[in-house]
């Protein structure tokens, strides 16, 4: 015959239900854990972290409800490079804690600590999780900045994963052939495909905008292509293609004094360059055709669109020099013997801007 197990006292039955917020703590014994403590940041601040972790452990035994004591021992075991410790240490506070009603600045704390933790071992998804909790304690700065630091050392690191210069060459060569073929939108997917595959070689990168910008060219995506041709002069300032690319993006949206700039940009690294010297002309022609039928108000007025009209007209010694010419003409010929003057004269005359008596 099986005799029938013994019934808890009632005693016993409270006590297997207790929590860590029910546990009582005397003063005396908190008055002992907190002089454990201050040993134990004592002996920390002197890098005795052994005797920090053991008088830290005193006091936890003292009074098991302060989590402060477990974080304590989680910034011992982080300077001893122990990671794992150090949140495995953490972790526990955040328990003590949310059985205790800590404060939330303090959970806080605790949680960023553990996402300090991760992100030294380059963990910077556990260590996003665990910033994501403490800014849900607590948002503030001191959680905020290294989890977006976290985040994009993962970009950085999807990256470089993604890194292969052959099959940045691969997709080159598929782009050119899709560009010959008159295939552009899929000639811009595989040069953007070789740009991820190789972004740091600038030798390589900036002939791949540059080919993209044609591309853009071509389907009249004159933003995209201009943005494209910028960053290839960005990468290699002397690689006289950029500035045609340029160039040719600004003629098409009607910016004919910053193209003609570009061209003679690429006159400057190539004095040789027949489409730059034609594309001076084009320019020229074009603005000058534009202004056809217009009266000289109507033309001084669009030229005031101009930025190099404009940086001439808020020169403020060029300001100077037209007030005087104005007051005393007689004074013009003798500005007009600077060549600079005479240079930026000819273009408001040419604007319309100024007109020149006989």
């Amino acid at each position: 015959v099986h005799s029938s197990p013994k019934a808890r006292s009632p005693r016993q039955k409270q006590k297997s239900h207790h929590t860590m917020s029910e546990i009582e703590v005397s003063a005396e014994a908190k008055a002992q854990a907190a002089e454990a403590k201050a040993a134990g940041t004592a002996a920390y601040k002197l890098k005795n972290f052994e005797d920090a972790l053991a008088k830290y452990g005193e006091a936890i035994v003292l009074d098991p409800t302060d989590m402060v004591f477990h974080m304590n021992l989680g910034a011992v075991y982080f300077e001893m490079k122990d990671f794992d410790k150090s949140v495995e240490s953490c972790i526990k506070a955040t328990e003590v804690g949310m059985d205790n009603r800590a404060d939330f600045k303090l959970l806080a704390k605790a949680f960023g600590r553990i996402g300090k933790a991760y992100a030294a071992q380059d963990d910077f998804d556990n260590a996003i999780r665990y910033y994501d909790k403490a800014l849900t304690n607590h948002r503030v700065k001191d959680y905020l900045t290294p989890k977006q630091a976290c985040q994009k050392k993962l970009v950085e690191l999807e990256k470089k994963k993604y890194v292969n210069p052959e099959l940045a060459l691969a997709a080159k060569a598929k782009g050119n052939e899709h560009f010959k073929e008159g295939k552009f939108p899929d000639a811009i997917a595989e040069y953007s495909e070789a740009i991820k595959r190789n972004p740091d070689d600038a030798a390589f990168t900036s002939r791949i905008y540059s080919n993209r910008a044609a591309c853009y060219t071509k389907l009249l995506e004159l933003p995209h292509a201009l943005k494209d041709a910028d960053e290839c002069i960005k990468l290699d300032p002397e690689f006289v293609k950029g500035y045609l690319r340029r160039a040719n993006c600004l003629i098409g949206m009607k910016r004919e004094a910053e193209a003609e700039t570009a061209y003679k940009q690429a006159l400057q690294k190539d004095p040789g360059n027949a489409e730059a010297t034609e594309g001076i002309r084009k320019a020229q022609r074009q603005k000058y055709g534009a202004e056809e039928g217009l009266t000289r108000e109507e033309r001084a007025q669009r030229s005031m669109q101009d930025p190099e009209i404009q940086a001439i007209m808020g020169d403020p010694v060029m300001q100077q020099i037209l007030k005087q010419m104005q007051e005393d003409p007689s004074s013009v010929q003798e500005h007009l013997k600077n060549p600079a003057i005479l240079e930026k004269i000819q273009k408001l005359a040419q604007a319309g801007i100024l007109q020149m008596g006989n």
